[in-house]
Parts: structure tokens; sequence; C-alpha cells
């Protein structure tokens, strides 16, 4: 459970022996991701996704960006050919929920990892480093970082930072919701979400070390 505020997530990682059609017989493993909000989740009841019979564009859109994100992080030919799906449910959101859906599936990822390592199922570690993301913006035309709900809905500017523990970038959403944004703004949003991505990934490896 990865709790940032009021947004509450909870991640889990399956291991399965196979891969997708497109990847049989390279070598090469796969992670991908499920995402899903609670009716609940929100102040006002969601409809379940399944009663509508598909998942919506947004949820989509935010399982395969949390699916890239996490590759990104990981050495698929040390992983072999596995799969390893990162499910991420959203129990209560407050805004920043694809971020903390990443933040916290990567804590699930490297236990999964750790899991198949102590077994002797992987001869070297696959997990290049931490995985983390965050969100920055500019509300009430001041830099803000990790935006909850009220921040998010009014900030004339927002974005989704995800990074490497290095700091090296894996992708940046961002995009003027009221009023457009200047370089150096673009400049002061990145060192923000540096800071928080540094401090996120100082808490997964705590957490990983907890449940070791």
């Amino acid at each position: 459970m990865i709790r940032i505020g009021d947004t509450h997530v909870l991640c889990t990682a399956s291991v399965e022996p196979r891969v997708p059609p497109f990847l049989k017989g390279s070598g090469l493993g796969w992670v991908t991701a499920e995402y899903g909000m609670l009716p609940r989740s929100t102040g006002s009841r969601m409809r379940r996704e399944a009663t509508a019979g598909k998942q919506g564009g947004r949820t989509v859109e935010i399982q395969r960006l949390i699916g890239r994100a996490l590759r990104a992080g990981v050495d698929r030919v040390a992983l072999g050919e596995r799969q390893i799906t990162v499910d991420c449910d959203v129990i209560q959101a407050d805004g920043g929920t694809r971020c903390a859906a990443i933040t916290g599936g990567w804590v699930a990822l490297r236990l999964a990892v750790g899991r198949l390592m102590s077994v002797g199922e992987l001869a070297s570690d696959p997990l290049i480093e931490p995985v983390a993301a965050v969100s920055c913006g500019i509300f009430a035309g001041q830099p803000v970082l990790d935006l909850d709900y009220l921040e998010d809905s009014e900030a004339g500017v927002d974005g989704n930072f995800i990074m490497l523990e290095s700091g090296r970038l894996i992708e940046v959403q961002m995009s003027a919701e009221g009023a457009t944004f200047t370089r150096d703004q673009t400049n002061t949003l990145m060192d923000l979400a540096e800071k928080g991505v540094s401090e996120l990934a100082q808490t997964q490896k705590a957490a990983v070390d907890a449940a070791a």
C-alpha cells in the first residue's frame, strides 16, 4: 500500500512463466500493468468499468504509462522469458494517482524480483534502479510539488515527471491548463521533481528493506 497524502493505492506484482506472443523465443522478459479506481475512491461513486463492459480511455492510458515506466528500469534480458504484471488499485484518490501507482508499483516489482532471486530463478538482478514519479505544477502563481486534487484542478500548469533514482528521465507529461509557461518555470518544476523523486526513492528502498 502506498499512501501519499489522501491518495492510497494498493499495488501487487504477479509473476507468470510466459511472455506475450510477440516475445516468444526472444529471451526477453516483460513488465506490464493494470490500473483501476474503486467506486468510492472519489467524492462521488464511480461506476465500475466492468459493468460498462470496457475500460475507459483514461484507464487504458494510465496503465500503459505505468507499464512502460516500470519497464524502463528493467534489464529485460536478465529478467528472462517471464512476465510480471503490476496491479494498481486506487482505494482513495486525492490527485496524483498515476504517480503513486508507478512509485508503489516499483516496490511491488522489487519484492517480486527479490523473491525470484531468493529461490534461484534469476542469475542476476534485472532491476537497474528505482523508478518513481511525482506531479508538479504552478498553483496560485507558485511552483508546487505533489499536487493534491484541489491544487491540480486549479493549477495553471501541471505535469507528471517519471524518473530513475539517478534523475534520468523516463517520461514527462506537462501541459498548460490555464496559462502558458516559460522555460525557466519548466526548469523550476524539473528541479522540484528531481527533489521529490530522490525522496521517494529513499522511501521505496526503506519499504523494501522493511519487508525483507
